[in-house]
């Protein structure tokens, strides 16, 4: 008979920080509820391969879901229109400018509702004061049009979320992420789900486990991000 799998862990505020390991969960991978944003608890969670992602008014939510998606340089997949784009170069790319402006960006105008709520836009930001926590910024002169932001641990990103507010933007964004983060190297890039969008560009996804293992190995290994010049055109 085969053992039922574990029930989520339930954490206090204030909890020591730990995770159950993902591997023993279902393949949607809610592997704990509650507990905190404090930044310490965040980075114990992507070093374990674990993200929060929850609603406002519902206790944080902790997943590993199996598969996982991810891009890499190679897999980067640039459209005959969005080349144009990118080789017209009629944008601006900056790094660490306004983090928190590109976090309200993405939380903002979606029509299903948000997971960017005021707390967890502080907590990342605390990581971001740190030196762990990056965006990177699409600008049409003083207009913001285009953004990312995400998570490093190592040589691990977990990218978390991208906004556009003209045409072809946040893929711009995108673009520009994982092309100046493997040149500068990063060796492991998380999108969470290669959603329908995310696979157009090149998103794949990885068995929970391969994940974890190549997480594993990268996240210990020493990336410097914090003068990082982005470019949207491969170096």
């Amino acid at each position: 008979m085969r053992s039922p799998r574990p029930v989520p862990k339930f954490l206090r505020p204030g909890d020591p920080v730990a995770f159950p390991d993902p591997r023993s969960f279902d393949r949607e991978g809610l592997v704990a509820i509650g507990g905190d944003l404090h930044e310490e608890r965040l980075l114990a969670a992507y070093r374990a391969g674990i993200f929060p992602w929850y609603a406002e008014g519902y206790l944080p939510m902790w997943w590993s879901p199996d598969p996982r998606g991810m891009l890499d340089a190679q897999s980067l997949h640039v459209s005959r229109s969005l080349r144009r784009v990118l080789t017209r170069g009629r944008f601006e790319l900056t790094w660490n400018r306004c983090f928190g402006r590109v976090m309200h960006e993405c939380g903002s105008n979606r029509p299903d509702g948000s997971w960017i709520i005021p707390e967890m836009v502080e907590a990342y930001a605390g990581l971001h004061r740190r030196g762990q926590a990056h965006s990177l910024e699409v600008w049409n002169g003083s207009e913001l049009v285009g953004g990312t932001y995400g998570v490093q641990v190592g040589a691990f990103f977990a990218a978390e979320s991208m906004f556009h507010r003209r045409t072809d933007m946040s893929k711009v964004a995108l673009v520009a992420l994982v092309r100046s983060l493997f040149a500068a190297g990063i060796e492991l890039l998380d999108v969470q789900f290669a959603t329908p969008h995310l696979q157009t560009l090149g998103a794949f996804e990885t068995p929970r486990e391969e994940y974890l293992r190549r997480l594993g190995v990268v996240r210990s290994r020493p990336v410097d991000l914090r003068s990082l010049v982005p470019a949207a055109t491969a170096r």
